[in-house]
């Protein structure tokens, strides 16, 4: 009699899918699936997203996000970060049109949480 094959299971903290409303964040594979559809996003939007989901529902600091996806300190005035918040936003709202994904509170950083449009 055999035994049902198992999924290796991963060894790496933060390496199992994310799951939030109609979204599915794939470390392993580098993919992130919105309503079904696979969007396609370059490594750092990839890990921008996956870092700002991994804290849904929470304010991340842009000091922060900086620092977790480009692995150093923000400089004063430099915005790619703002500038690649627009883009994956783009993306995940284009996947799902009606649905806000990422907000941004001003001052402070950005919040991963999905929502219908009103």
């Amino acid at each position: 009699m055999s035994t049902p094959t198992e999924a290796p299971q991963s060894a790496t903290p933060g390496e199992d899918p994310i799951r939030i409303a109609q979204v599915e964040i794939r470390p392993t594979e580098g993919l992130a699936v919105v309503a079904g559809r696979a969007v396609p996003l370059s490594v750092r939007e990839f890990e921008l997203l996956s870092a700002l989901a991994s804290r849904s529902g929470h304010v991340v600091a842009r000091e922060e996000l900086f620092s977790s996806v480009w692995g150093g300190p923000l400089r004063r005035g430099d915005r790619s970060i703002d500038v690649y918040v627009h883009k994956v936003r783009q993306k995940l709202e284009a996947a799902s049109p009606g649905w806000h994904f990422i907000h941004t509170h001003i001052g402070f950083g950005y919040r991963f949480s999905p929502e219908p449009a009103h």
